[in-house]
């Protein structure tokens, strides 16, 4: 995949569209399976040992169809940085920040990824804030305000921690998402998200075996299902749309289009984990909704 330097000539893709609906669902979804997870396991094993799992997967698929797995000559630095940032930052942030949220809360503080985005974007990749991107911003920030000033999360001191971890794997994210656009990384989908997940999810995999110690005997059938569904949708099937997705589309679009994951989050959170859909989640997800037609008429 070849990224494009200046994404703001990207043009909108249908394809691209696509992928993205796919990635974002089925990251909404993991957001339950991830808070369930941690009943059984703790979270740094549990998303490190699944991105390796994932990642490993996606290498043998590569190879199988006969994509060259090797790292262009230069090009490691780059990709140690992004994958760092895009997803070490993001697994980990995430699976610390769901001990002290809400699936349905962590999944809407996601929505801040678009701002990072957009502030990154466009001093590195000349991606200017149109108006009616500003107003997909605007819109999507007035849904977490909806949703912390409607009561829907008590932003109390004891919640802090999880509120911190949430957003800094939202920065890590758009931070990476810009810089995934701007550095050229000339390697097939298949072996560049192997390569991803393997450096991003490697050092956390360890760490959390080293430090947390997760026993497989502590993991129902529910937990392996779990599991399996971590490894198989949320990193192999999921970060290789995400990176097909945004190789059609501008890194602005991109990550507003991914305000779906927090609207899939809230309502599959309620329908698994019995978590309260009160008014103020129903208000968020509309403004959600508003946030995601106006990105997608840029």
């Amino acid at each position: 995949m070849t990224a494009v330097p200046v994404a703001g000539r990207t043009p909108q893709s249908p394809l691209g569209l696509a992928f993205l609906v796919v990635a974002s669902t089925g990251w909404g979804l993991n957001f339950p399976i991830m808070k369930f997870l941690l009943t059984e396991w703790p979270p740094l094993s549990s998303r490190g040992l699944c991105g390796v799992a994932g990642a490993i997967a996606l290498g043998v698929v590569a190879v199988a169809r006969r994509q060259t797995l090797r790292v262009p000559e230069g090009m490691w630095l780059r990709l140690a940085l992004v994958s760092t940032l895009s997803i070490g930052g993001w697994v980990a942030s995430m699976g610390l920040a769901l001990i002290w949220l809400r699936a349905s809360e962590a999944a809407v503080l996601g929505i801040s990824i678009p701002v990072w985005v957009a502030l990154v974007a466009w001093p590195v990749l000349g991606e200017r804030v149109s108006m009616l991107r500003a107003l997909a911003l605007a819109v999507a920030l007035a849904g977490i305000a909806a949703l912390i000033g409607g009561g829907g999360m008590d932003a109390s001191v004891g919640k802090l921690p999880g509120i911190l971890f949430a957003l800094a794997g939202a920065v890590c994210v758009g931070l990476g998402t810009v810089l995934t656009k701007y550095f050229k990384l000339a390697m097939p989908p298949l072996s560049l998200a192997a390569w991803q997940l393997a450096i991003g999810c490697l050092p956390i995999a360890i760490a959390g075996v080293l430090i947390e110690q997760p026993q497989l005997s502590a993991l129902s059938q529910l937990g392996w299902a779990s599991m399996i569904y971590m490894t198989l949708i949320q990193f192999c099937l999921c970060y290789v749309c995400w990176f097909a997705a945004l190789e059609r589309l501008p890194a602005a679009t991109a990550s507003i289009g991914t305000l779906l994951v927090p609207v899939v989050g809230v309502i599959a959170a309620a329908a698994m984990l019995r978590e309260p859909l009160s008014a103020s989640d129903i208000a968020a997800l509309l403004v959600t909704f508003a946030a995601v037609a106006v990105a997608l008429r840029t």
